[in-house]
């Protein structure tokens, strides 16, 4: 409620990319001392056992992840994770340092409690984002997410996505290829298979030679997993399902951002006047949903999947869990939600669990396909 009243009467105020380094500069002086982050994780990160799950070879203590594009270059994982989140993905990193689009380029549809953004993958490289999450301290489950450098061509992709992949894969949890932001000219022609088989398979040769994941994680072999994009049509995403199947990935995160403004709120005309930028929030999630039960149906039981896109209640996340989603994912539902919005969203998903009968995430995964 308060969260909310200042919000609304402050917060709607200030620039939306203004807002974001404000309250991230408080969440970086918590990941500075530890102290803090262990008040804060006592307080708010999940304890129900009925939430800790098992995917991608990690325990992780509850399902809902913060998605990339909050900390996009490992400032403050670890404090994040003590705000409620069972994982947490940095990114999206590129092989070299740039400056992303011009400003503005974050927007608010309040009326929508939706996004615009075409960030453009402002961050400050792989190499820099490595060696934080190498130093770090705490213990949080922590994936990274790659993209492509803006100025490198389309000849050389795959070399800059495999040098972000031999930095980030000994210091991450898990590696997520990112073909399907609106933001970077050309990126999304990579979910193409022709293009998206030879650029998974030499990430994947990359984490195969660069080490085990995560830090003090022995042998444990780096999962892989693509990012797709809600505008992917049905064919192309059996595709990528295909592919995903045939080249052994560990995962797919269904969905990033749309282009689409169809069924929006906000007034036509501010829209357009907006202009061009991925659009997040409820407006997304009913074509992200198609797009899990999609996937799921077509790469079966085994593959971990992850939910991301319009996710904002905790009956949201627990429709993707039953869906097909081992693991869910939001970032715009913890932008209006606020600093308690994860441990309530978890709270609810441990609620509709044990009102289904489950005693874990894993046995509730998938179950309306079953049903079906």
């Amino acid at each position: 409620m308060l969260y909310r009243l200042v919000y609304k009467h402050l917060l709607v105020h200030v620039p939306a990319e203004t807002a974001h380094h404000a309250a991230f500069a408080a969440i970086r002086l918590v990941e500075r001392v530890p102290a803090l982050r262990t008040q804060l994780a006592r307080l708010l990160a999940p304890k129900d056992p009925v939430l800790r799950t098992r995917a991608l070879g990690l325990d992780v203590p509850g399902p809902l992840g913060l998605a990339a594009g909050f900390d996009k270059d490992a400032l403050a994982p670890d404090a994040l994770a003590a705000m409620g989140f069972g994982f947490v993905e940095i990114g999206t990193v590129t092989g070299r340092p740039q400056p992303g689009n011009p400003k503005p380029r974050m927007f608010r549809l309040t009326e929508d409690q939706a996004l615009i953004n075409r960030m453009g993958f402002n961050n400050h490289g792989s190499t820099s984002a490595a060696v934080r999450l190498k130093a770090r301290t705490g213990s949080a489950v922590v994936g990274a997410n790659i993209g492509k450098t803006k100025v490198v061509g389309p000849a050389d992709a795959i070399e800059d996505y495999v040098a972000s992949a031999a930095r980030l894969g000994p210091v991450a949890d898990y590696l997520v290829v990112n073909v399907s932001s609106p933001n970077t000219p050309g990126l999304r022609d990579l979910q193409a298979v022709a293009s998206l088989r030879p650029l998974l398979s030499e990430v994947r040769r990359t984490l195969d030679a660069s080490g085990p994941a995560g830090r003090g994680s022995g042998t444990r072999r780096v999962p892989l997993l693509v990012k797709i994009a809600p505008d992917l049509s049905d064919e192309d995403v059996d595709a990528v399902a295909d592919l995903a199947v045939e080249l052994g990935l560990d995962g797919i995160i269904a969905t990033n951002t749309t282009i689409s403004r169809t069924g929006l709120r906000t007034d036509a005309a501010e829209v357009e006047a907006i202009g061009a930028g991925g659009l997040s929030g409820p407006p997304v999630a009913q074509r992200s949903l198609e797009v899990l039960r999609r996937l799921r149906a077509r790469v079966g039981a085994d593959m971990v999947l992850i939910a991301a896109g319009g996710i904002t209640t905790g009956d949201d996340a627990y429709e993707r869990i039953r869906a097909g989603a081992s693991l869910v994912q939001a970032y715009t539902g913890f932008i209006y939600g606020g600093l308690f919005w994860p441990r309530q969203v978890q709270q609810r998903i441990a609620e509709r669990l044990r009102a289904d009968g489950f005693t874990s995430v894993n046995q509730a995964v998938g179950a309306d396909l079953e049903a079906s």
